[in-house]
């Protein structure tokens, strides 16, 4: 479990420090205010150290430590890491001497880790060879490695592209997040067996129940849904949310999100009227408490508050913590606490609440 980070100059957020709960993680806040680069940059980290253990369990004599340098560029798909240092109104000198810094705290202390990205400045003069643009990183590597693959759900479903995307992606330059591509790779895991398929089945059970049927993935390499009653439908015949309730299956019936691990979902409510929203946000509880920690970041109302409903109701153990984003003149806040009382009022939220008034107040 991821205890907390420390964020210093990371693109909107000057200097935070985020304490995280171990079952739900809730972020909220306007949009452009920093809650996809909350999301990316605690994946980017735990997955960077998820895919060295893998990589050292594969080949001992080649792997020794992580590169989260290349992990961050990838997931954030950025040019360059020096865009990821947040940008002060004194832009060009201040920002050269300005270091990015991630400091990740699990309860194992053995896989904590900091990585220090500094710009460098132009050189000039006999012999000179550096270039603006460049950066150095620091990487201060655990002692010992996640050792489960995050999942990453963007908020477009991956379904309908999955076929040939992957490899696509190892072999193409596309402009596309590279949790695309590790969640694909997800998605094409084989279906668990033995012990656990009893507990996948009964998490399955509401998705396909909303869903009509369940979802199978052809030697092709193209999903369908099997219905009782109108056979196989190819995923681009099904509607967007349906495609997203498809995703979230497949990956508990993998095994992907199941006993320990972490799923970070952006924007869950993404093109899904209120009815699956409620599927989506019991799914999301029932997730969180067989020992995967859950990091979500919305700005719906309405799910946050079908999450807080199941949670007095029947989810009173889950431990959950909520993230307030709040601009404050050239940079955004984090207010933290328990519940959304402790998260200060957030501006997305208060729109739907201003609207339910006015909407009572017609004559």
């Amino acid at each position: 479990m991821l205890k907390s980070l420390h964020i210093e100059n990371l693109t909107v957020f000057l200097k935070e420090d985020l304490e995280f709960g171990k079952n739900l993680n809730v972020i909220i806040g306007e949009n452009g205010l920093g809650k996809t680069h909350l999301l990316k940059a605690i994946y980017a980290g735990i997955a960077a150290s998820a895919d060295a253990h893998f990589n050292h369990l594969k080949s001992p004599a080649d792997h020794h430590d992580m590169d989260l340098q290349s992990k961050l560029s990838g997931v954030f798909r950025a040019e360059s890491l020096l865009n990821l240092i947040h940008r002060r109104k004194s832009e060009h000198k201040r920002r050269l001497n300005t270091k990015l810094t991630l400091c990740y705290q699990f309860d194992d202390s053995k896989q904590n880790f900091e990585i220090n990205v500094s710009p460098l400045a132009l050189v000039v003069g006999p012999g000179a060879n550096g270039r603006e643009g460049q950066v150095m990183t620091e990487l201060d590597v655990p002692q010992s490695f996640v050792e489960t693959r995050p999942v990453f759900l963007p908020t477009r479903e991956l379904l309908t592209i999955y076929p040939g995307f992957v490899s696509l992606y190892e072999t193409t330059h596309l402009p596309f997040e590279e949790t695309w591509r590790d969640t694909a790779i997800l998605l094409g895991a084989p279906l668990a067996k033995g012990e656990r398929e009893k507990r996948i089945a009964e998490l399955l059970q509401p998705l396909e129940k909303a869903m009509g049927g369940s979802l199978i993935l052809e030697e092709s390499g193209r999903f369908y849904l099997q219905t009782a009653n109108t056979g196989r439908i190819e995923m681009h015949l099904l509607a967007e949310g349906l495609r997203k309730l498809g995703m979230i299956a497949r990956l508990i019936a993998t095994g992907a999100l199941l006993d320990k691990g972490y799923l970070f979902w952006d924007e869950p409510e993404s093109n899904l009227n209120p009815k699956i929203i409620k599927t989506i946000a019991k799914t999301i509880l029932q997730i969180s408490m067989t020992g995967i920690q859950v990091f979500v970041a919305s700005h719906s109302l309405f799910l946050l508050r079908e999450l807080f409903i199941l949670q007095q109701n029947e989810f009173k153990e889950l431990e959950t913590r909520c993230f307030g984003l709040h601009l404050v003149k050239s940079r955004v806040s984090v207010m933290q606490g328990a519940t959304m009382e402790d998260i200060g009022d957030v501006a997305a939220l208060d729109e739907d609440l201003l609207q339910s008034e006015r909407y009572m107040d017609l004559p």
